[in-house]
């Protein structure tokens, strides 16, 4: 799975932010390796310079093998609480989007069980 960061310019993309930022991805998402083919990370600064509660914005998306990509966004009060939320809420979708995918109905068909 490949990982992206992309800031603007008024989050700092200094490299310890985005070694963080991998690290959180990496550790929450790793067991989606298989089915997620790249994830992006899009930091911005909703209230620039100003500052104020939740101004900072993590819109996470997930390029998924074979099928349309997935995103969510979470607004905190630190790039590295956006990044965190972000991931929370993207592992728990894809959590339902795969257990949908590999989950069938009830179970085995009374007309297909075999007589005993």
């Amino acid at each position: 799975m490949q990982i992206l960061i992309n800031t603007d310019n008024h989050i700092g993309g200094d490299t310890k932010l985005i070694e963080r930022a991998e690290a959180t991805i990496s550790s929450v998402l790793d067991r989606f390796g298989d089915q997620v083919t790249r994830v992006e990370a899009h930091l911005s600064d909703q209230n620039a310079d100003k500052g104020g509660p939740g101004d900072k914005q993590c819109v996470l998306e997930a390029r998924i093998a074979g099928q349309q990509p997935v995103a969510v966004t979470n607004r905190a009060e630190s790039a590295d609480a956006a990044v965190g939320g972000a991931v929370d809420s993207m592992a728990h979708l894809l959590d339902s989007r795969f257990g949908r995918l590999h989950h069938t109905k009830g179970g085995a068909s009374i007309r297909h069980m075999s007589p005993e």
